[in-house]
């Protein structure tokens, strides 16, 4: 369960964002991951490290931006930046024990979908309702 729900939030996320018409989704999404590096600020698990960090992940999402690639690579950071928070044992979520944990297994998930180029899902089953022929034409 530990990892299911945290699978399912990545997804869950995705399919909501999907939603949202470009390029409006890529920018919405640069502001997402310059909130989540700030997201560990009030704990301060790692003292003044958390600032750098955080810097950090305002020029990504300043890049992302503009491209999907950098939005893609915040979330990877972030995934680190959990794994680390949970083996020093500082949660994201102070009351739960294991929200870091399932923080750096969702994250992976959003910079995939973001690294291939933050799709909708709409154009998604177009392109595969269309059939091979028409997708290879769309190139």
């Amino acid at each position: 369960m530990n990892i299911v729900v945290p699978l399912l939030i990545g997804v869950l996320y995705v399919c909501l964002n999907s939603l949202i018409r470009e390029p409006h989704r890529r920018r919405f999404n640069a502001i997402m991951i310059a909130g989540a590096g700030a997201a560990y600020l009030s704990g301060g698990g790692l003292g003044a490290w958390e600032f750098p960090f955080v810097a950090a992940l305002v020029y990504v999402a300043f890049r992302g931006l503009e491209s999907w690639r950098w939005i893609g690579v915040g979330w990877l950071l972030h995934t680190g930046w959990d794994v680390v928070h949970h083996l020093k044992g500082n949660p994201i979520i102070p009351f739960a024990h294991d929200s870091s944990f399932g923080c750096a297994i969702c994250d992976p998930v959003i910079a995939l979908w973001c690294l291939t180029g933050g799709w909708s899902l709409r154009d998604l089953l177009r392109r595969r309702s269309a059939g091979p022929v028409a997708a290879s034409r769309t190139r």
